[in-house]
C-alpha cells in the first residue's frame, strides 16, 4: 500500500446523519449506509468489524463507538479494532453534513497520509470548531 492512493470507502453508522455521505459522494468517494449491511441496533463491535472488512472509515456521531475503540484500538489490551479508521463527529446532527464539508480537505489530507502506511490509521475528531487528527 506504500505509495499506492486508495480510494476513501466510508461507512454510516447507525446514528450517523445519512446526509453525512453526500460530501464524500459528491467528490466520487463511496459511501455504504448502516442498513445496507448491518441489522438495526447491531452491535458497536459488529458496527466496527464490519467496518474493517469493507476498508471503510467508519464515521460515528455515538460516544460509546469513540470509547469502544479507543485512540490506539486496543481496549483491554485487545487489538481486534487497531486497524479501524474512525471519522468521529461531535457537532449538532443538522450541521454533520455541512461540517463534513467544510473538512473535507482535511479529511482527504489525512487519509493520505494514512495510506502511505499499512500501519496507520486515520483517527478524526471534527466538531463545531475544532478538527483534530490522532497519528
Amino acid at each position: 500500500m506504500k505509495g499506492k492512493k486508495s480510494n476513501l470507502v466510508v461507512l454510516l453508522d447507525e446514528g450517523t446523519p445519512v446526509l453525512a455521505a453526500e460530501p464524500f459522494t459528491v467528490r466520487g468517494y463511496h459511501a455504504i449506509n448502516h442498513w445496507d449491511v448491518l441489522e438495526a441496533s447491531a452491535k458497536d463491535e459488529i458496527v466496527a468489524s464490519t467496518a474493517i472488512l469493507n476498508s471503510a472509515a467508519l464515521i460515528a456521531v455515538d460516544l460509546d463507538m469513540k470509547r469502544l475503540v479507543k485512540r490506539f484500538g486496543a481496549p483491554d489490551g485487545n487489538p481486534r479494532f487497531a486497524k479501524l479508521d474512525l471519522i468521529f463527529v461531535c457537532c449538532d446532527p443538522v450541521m454533520t453534513s455541512k461540517r463534513l464539508e467544510h473538512a473535507m480537505s482535511f479529511i482527504e489530507n489525512e487519509w493520505s497520509v494514512r495510506c502511505q502506511k499499512a500501519a496507520r490509521r486515520m483517527w478524526l475528531n471534527i466538531d463545531n470548531h475544532r478538527l483534530t487528527s490522532y497519528r
